[in-house]
């Protein structure tokens, strides 16, 4: 007997049914993923820099997403009952989709013959956000409505709206709630107001269309007030306060866009640093954490010393200048300021002056005189300021240095001659120490940048070699900590998301480079005012209140085109360049002495209030001293002996009891 047709019509559309679960079936358990795990999920974050306190942010690294997490008892329920408003006003009833909403929107798509609403619950949007793209076809609903099945099935309503607020974008590169209130209110989600809460949470349905910083904010503001009544007519508020938050002029509120820095020379110079060991995606991604060495309130002391300084001396033609600090004792960078204003195009203010190459002058002379005491001169030396022609220059001219003043001052010692800048006397110096091995000496150092040692002659020692302001700072701190040098470093900590340690430990152990007797001799000569008189007179800014002992050296360049003031403690070492930055000569007179010493004398009036200074250590006093007043001829060769395993210097009996393996000799020559 034939079937009537009506059940081959049902059986059919039986077989189409079925098949059509099983399809869905299928794309729920194989279509989309297997496991699901949102609060794991590696949302990007910037990395930050802060300053060494760990409290001031600097600055912030990413590529779009300016995000950072914050966990349930930093998000405010005013923020969560208007996103939920917002966004999907039955959250807490439904199971990940809300066929209500869905329909409404199939409605209108159906009507405008296009995908134009989603209907997507706040699940969905989580779903869509952490692992589909934006792209509005069938299929990726589909995925969405079953991702969104699969996150209600195994997480909690709160783990959820936590996430979603934590992911999702407001505009402005601000994505997650946190960040979207420091952007547009300049404060912590948490300290949200009501109107705000509204506010925001109107934002991440089309977060360029309604941007504060764009032309609807009337659009934006019939928005907020929708989302607000919709609060008060689902219970989440009451009329009071209803009324309350209405009455906000809440536009007027949001804070102008900027880009946020602080200390920018240093936070560029930093991120050079970091840029060896991190790739810019891992740096604008994973939320790494950096507490550097800047510290704050030296840096702003460093920034008013430069800012009063060169309007100063724009009455001597210079344009500009720059400071860096560091703490000798670790290498860490206190703080840098590379011009007198970062933004200031017409000056080149972005460049960091204090990493770039200047002549000098007589900033360089220590290192000579530093050569020469370990080749056996002394402080005490004699030696005779008067004219010399010390043959040919790279020219073929011969070389017959002058003095600053214009005049020779016939015998005198070692001491007088660096402390008062002597010119003849500190090539003289040079002579007989050797220039290799000065240049040897100045690097050991930290100076970095004397690679062509054949290119430099006597000249040298009146700067005629480019070196580095930081360079310079470093290098002199090594006299104040008796000839241990630390390395440069701008960082303290680096963490990561979960602030566990990614990098600590960089100051590292000092490796002595100069024996400990010369560093003393260079810091006796460079802070004895009394030496230095009469060239500088008594009451320079290198000239300090009786019991405060400051080591301190100028430098100014041919044609007065760097003006230079180096100077240390055992806690502090400061280095002031002054001048332009296109190598434009300032004015006649504009020495190191007067355009760059007031503004390190400036900044280390604050500095010495952190920082109390203790004195230098006398050096020892040599029974004998060889002379260097009329014949070049090195002194007697003399052996220095190290521990190999930590850098310090022993005594030659120590060696001789220690394994040959463990000792380092140098020679004095």
């Amino acid at each position: 007997m034939k079937r009537p047709l009506v059940w081959e019509i049902i059986w059919i559309a039986g077989l189409s049914i079925g098949g059509i679960i099983l399809g869905i079936l299928s794309v729920y358990f194989f279509g989309t993923r297997s496991s699901i795990n949102i609060t794991d999920y590696p949302l990007k974050q910037p990395s930050i820099l802060y300053d060494r306190t760990g409290t001031h942010e600097l600055y912030r690294l990413y590529d779009e997403e300016n995000r950072i997490i914050i966990g349930h008892q930093d998000i405010p329920d005013g923020i969560r009952f208007a996103t939920i408003a917002a966004e999907d006003a039955h959250f807490y009833t439904h199971h990940g989709i809300d066929i209500i909403s869905m329909a409404r929107a199939l409605k209108v798509n159906f009507e405008s013959r296009e995908i134009r609403q989603g209907g997507s619950t706040i699940t969905q949007q989580l779903a869509r956000i952490l692992y589909l793209t934006r792209e509005r076809t069938i299929k990726r609903k589909i995925n969405e409505m079953f991702l969104a099945l699969k996150i209600e099935a195994e997480f909690s309503k709160e783990q959820i709206l936590d996430t979603y607020l934590n992911a999702v974008p407001y505009g402005s590169n601000a994505y997650g709630i946190e960040t979207a209130s420091l952007t547009f209110f300049g404060k912590n989600a948490k300290q949200l107001t009501l109107a705000e809460s509204a506010l925001l949470a109107a934002l991440p349905n089309a977060p360029t269309y309604y941007s504060p910083y764009g032309n609807q904010n009337d659009v934006l503001r019939a928005r907020q007030q929708t989302i607000l009544s919709r609060m008060y007519e689902l219970g989440y508020i009451t009329s009071p306060e209803l009324a309350a938050a209405r009455s906000v002029d809440i536009i007027g509120e949001i804070i102008p866009p900027k880009n946020h820095i602080i200390a920018p020379h240093f936070v560029f110079y930093a991120l050079e640093q970091l840029a060896k060991d991190y790739t810019k995606e891992t740096l604008q991604t994973e939320g790494l954490r950096i507490r550097t060495t800047l510290d704050l309130d030296l840096q702003n002391k460093a920034e008013q010393a430069v800012r009063n300084g060169a309007k100063k001396n724009l009455a001597r033609r210079a344009e500009n200048a720059g400071l860096v600090a560091l703490d000798p004792r670790s290498g860490e960078i206190l703080a840098m300021v590379g011009s007198k204003d970062y933004f200031d195009a017409t000056i080149d203010g972005n460049v960091n002056v204090t990493t770039r190459r200047r002549q000098p002058g007589s900033a360089f002379k220590p290192f000579a005189y530093a050569a020469a005491f370990e080749k056996g001169y002394q402080p005490e030396s004699p030696i005779e300021d008067k004219p010399i022609n010390f043959g040919p220059d790279g020219s073929g001219k011969p070389y017959t240095p002058r003095n600053y003043d214009g005049t020779f001052h016939g015998m005198m010692t070692m001491r007088d001659a660096l402390a008062m800048s002597l010119n003849v006397p500190a090539v003289q110096t040079l002579a007989l120490a050797g220039i290799e091995n000065t240049i040897r000496l100045a690097t050991r150092l930290g100076i970095t940048t004397l690679d062509d040692p054949k290119r430099y002659g006597l000249a040298l020692v009146l700067g005629g070699a480019e070196v580095r302001p930081l360079d310079m700072a470093s290098a002199f701190g090594v006299f104040g900590q008796e000839g241990v040098r630390h390395d440069i470093h701008p960082f303290l900590e680096i963490t990561d998301q979960k602030n566990e340690a990614r990098e600590t430990g960089f100051d590292q152990e000092g490796i002595r480079v100069l024996d400990t007797d010369i560093a003393r001799k260079i810091n006796s000569i460079l802070s004895d005012n009394k030496a230095r008189t009469p060239i500088f007179g008594p009451n320079s800014p290198l000239a300090f209140p009786a019991g405060t002992i400051v080591a301190g050296k100028t430098g100014t360049t041919q044609n007065f085109r760097d003006a230079w003031t180096v100077g240390y403690t055992p806690f502090i070492a400061v280095a002031v360049w002054a001048g332009n930055n296109d190598n434009r000569p300032m004015a006649e007179g504009a020495d190191g002495i007067f355009v760059a010493a007031p503004i390190w004398r400036e900044f280390m009036n604050d500095a010495l209030i952190r920082f109390p200074q203790t004195g230098f250590t006398a050096y020892a006093q040599s029974g004998t001293a060889p002379t260097g007043a009329e014949h070049f001829n090195d002194a007697p060769e003399r052996m220095i002996y190290f521990d190999k395993k930590t850098g310090r210097e022993i005594s030659p009996e120590k060696a001789k009891k220690m394994k040959k393996g463990r000792v380092d000799v140098r020679s004095t020559r």
